[in-house]
C-alpha cells in the first residue's frame, strides 16, 4: 500500500486512536452488538476469516477467542491504529495475522474467505469507496460465503436522529448519508450479494447500529 493512498483514522482523528476503545465500549454497547454479530454469522472450525477496518481488534481478537480452530485475519488501512492492534493482541497472549491495505484493493485472491466481518467501518467510506468495498468483499469470498455488518443504520425515532449529528461532525456528512438512509443493503445487493437483511437494531448514545448480513450465491 503506497502510503499517499488515503484512510480514515479511528474516530477521524489520528489524536483519537487511543482513546477510540474506551469510547466506543462506553458509547455504542459493544460487548452486545459484537456478540450479536459474531451469533449470527455462524462461524465453524477452519473456517477462513476477515475482519476489514479492524482497527484496534476487539472484534479481531473475539472471534479468535470464540473461535480458536478458524482462521482470522484483521486488516486495516491505518499502520497506527494496527501497531495498537498487535499490542492487545500481545496483551491477550493472542497471535493475530494483521494486514495494512485499503478495503478497495484486499490483498487476497477470490475465493479466499468463508466470512467477512466489519464493524463501524462502512460510515466512513465515500459512496464510491463503499461500492469498490463491497465489490472487493464479493470477490474475495467463496460461493455460499457470507458478509455481515456492524454500522450505523437507519434511525428508529427522532431521539436515536439526534445524536448521530455528532457522529456525522467527525466522520463527515457525506460518507454518514448513505447509513442515515438505510442504505448498506443496496450497496451490497448491487455487488451481486443475495439474502441480504438488517438483522438487529441497537439504540445507543450516538445513534441506532444496525446489524446486516449477505451471501456471496453458489
Amino acid at each position: 500500500m503506497s502510503r499517499r493512498d488515503p484512510y480514515v483514522p479511528a474516530a477521524g482523528f489520528h489524536a483519537f486512536s487511543r482513546w477510540y476503545d474506551p469510547i466506543v465500549r462506553l458509547t455504542t454497547r459493544e460487548s452486545a452488538f459484537k456478540r450479536r454479530l459474531l451469533q449470527q454469522a455462524g462461524i465453524e472450525n477452519g473456517h477462513r476469516v476477515l475482519d476489514l477496518g479492524c482497527g484496534t481488534a476487539t472484534l479481531t481478537l473475539l472471534i479468535k477467542q470464540m473461535h480458536p480452530q478458524a482462521e482470522v485475519i484483521g486488516l486495516d488501512a491505518d499502520p497506527t491504529i494496527l501497531r495498537l492492534a498487535q499490542a492487545k493482541a500481545a496483551r491477550a497472549g493472542l497471535a493475530l495475522a494483521l494486514d495494512c491495505s485499503l478495503a478497495s484493493a484486499l490483498p487476497y485472491p477470490a475465493d479466499s474467505f468463508d466470512r467477512v466481518l466489519s464493524s463501524l467501518f462502512f460510515h466512513h467510506l465515500a459512496p464510491e469507496a463503499k461500492r469498490q468495498a463491497v465489490r472487493e468483499i464479493f470477490r474475495v469470498l467463496r460461493p455460499r460465503g457470507e458478509l455481515h455488518v456492524a454500522d450505523w443504520g437507519r434511525p428508529q425515532n427522532v431521539f436515536m436522529r439526534l445524536p448521530f449529528f455528532l457522529v456525522q461532525l467527525l466522520d463527515g456528512f457525506t460518507p454518514t448519508a448513505d447509513n442515515l438512509a438505510g442504505r448498506l443493503p443496496e450497496f451490497f445487493r448491487d455487488a451481486g450479494c443475495a439474502d441480504v437483511r438488517e438483522t438487529s437494531r441497537f439504540a445507543t448514545l450516538f445513534g441506532t447500529l444496525a446489524l446486516y448480513r449477505a451471501t456471496k450465491p453458489a
